[in-house]
């Protein structure tokens, strides 16, 4: 009689089957289906690890523009003067400051509107 279920087949097997804890019906416990439905989400998962990043860049660049907009002044115009006036700071921060401490963004629209002279 030979043997099926070896130590090391048996891992490899469970190893798949338990990361495919959660899934709806046949993928759940089918090797073959879980396999596929697990490349099918590994792959979902590597896509959107990256498309986070661009979503929350998305989120503080609008949250950004929304504020310096009642300031008078666009997004693009307001980073330009930024960067001219050799401010270093990310947009999370500032995003983030335009949400909590609205007093400490507005000091840098006005930085921004003095090196771009809008007064």
């Amino acid at each position: 009689m030979r043997a099926r279920y070896t130590a090391a087949s048996r891992e490899r097997r469970k190893k798949v089957l338990n990361r495919a804890k959660g899934f709806n019906g046949s993928r759940r416990y089918r090797l073959k289906t879980a396999k596929e439905a697990l490349l099918h989400a590994m792959s979902y998962e590597y896509r959107d690890r990256r498309n986070k990043k661009r979503d929350f860049r998305r989120l503080w660049i609008n949250r950004i523009s929304a504020f310096v907009r009642t300031e008078g002044i666009s997004y693009s115009r307001f980073i330009s003067g930024l960067t001219k006036a050799g401010v270093v700071i990310n947009r999370k921060i500032m995003a983030n400051l335009a949400v909590e401490d609205p007093e400490v963004m507005k000091k840098y629209v006005e930085i921004a509107k003095k090196e771009l002279k809008l007064g």
